[in-house]
């Protein structure tokens, strides 16, 4: 006879909880799965009331959604948790994020009452920080956003890909100032351009190494130093206008529809 899981008196899901988290500083070079570590330690450190899955290895029930790559820092993450009790979102907040490593920050925790959250997270803004001169960088952006196509290749599990990363660039454009650091912040290198870059997300994911390849494909761009990239949105997408340097698009927040029913 096949194995069965023994019976468990598991307590059922009476709230979902949407968080919001940033990785900044040092934290930007954990991987997901340092993440994933670190959050299950300080939800039992903090005592959350974890709702927990069937089966010979109970998890507590957490939903991941599209996490930035190990290295990149950000300031728009999203995981939703299930728990037993009813929970106040504020208090499980600042609980929550004085249990985590400085670095790994909880921003927001909401009361999930929508569904199809995942599908919400349609791109993402990028800030990436590249160490070279303002016209080469500008020219390779020119070139690239007049490109129909630029085909990048990655390494995967499955094997080396070749994609389009032009078609899921929907916006680059130079800005003044840092999103992340602001006045007094970390004073950017002289020979640095701001990039802000909306991406939509799609299959395969066209990540900030993809889109420095093809500016260094188009328009010859080898930056001084590694560049700095940290996600700061992710979510709807508000596209106004023909896709390009002169469109209007911003990323609305996926927590809207979760305010407006509360």
């Amino acid at each position: 006879m096949a194995n069965k899981p023994p019976e468990r008196d598991l307590a059922p899901v009476i709230q979902k909880l949407r968080l919001r988290y940033a990785k900044r500083g040092r934290l930007r070079f954990s991987s997901h799965r340092d993440f994933q570590r670190a959050l299950e330690r300080a939800l039992r450190r903090a005592g959350v009331p974890m709702a927990y899955s069937a089966g010979f290895s109970p998890h507590p029930k957490i939903s991941y959604s599209n996490s930035a790559p190990t290295g990149v820092a950000s300031e728009a993450e999203y995981v939703e948790i299930g728990v037993t009790e009813l929970c106040d979102p504020q208090k499980l907040q600042a609980e929550l994020d004085a249990a985590l490593p400085p670095g790994l920050d909880v921003v927001e925790v909401i009361e999930a009452t929508s569904s199809d959250f995942s599908s919400r997270l349609e791109a993402s803004l990028w800030e990436m920080e590249i160490c070279a001169p303002a016209q080469e960088v500008m020219s390779a952006v020119g070139a690239l956003m007049e490109s129909t196509e630029v085909l990048v290749e990655r390494k995967t599990k499955s094997g080396l890909r070749v994609f389009d990363a032009r078609s899921a660039i929907l916006l680059m454009e130079s800005v003044t100032e840092s999103a992340v650091t602001g006045p007094g912040g970390d004073q950017m290198p002289p020979e640095c351009v701001i990039l802000h870059v909306v991406v939509r997300h799609i299959t395969p994911s066209v990540r900030p190494d993809d889109v420095l390849t093809a500016l260094k494909q188009v328009g010859n761009l080898v930056p001084l130093k590694p560049i700095r990239v940290t996600r700061l949105a992710q979510g709807p997408l508000n596209e106004v206008g023909d896709v390009g340097i002169e469109a209007e698009i911003s990323i609305r927040d996926p927590f809207d529809p979760d305010r407006v029913l509360v």
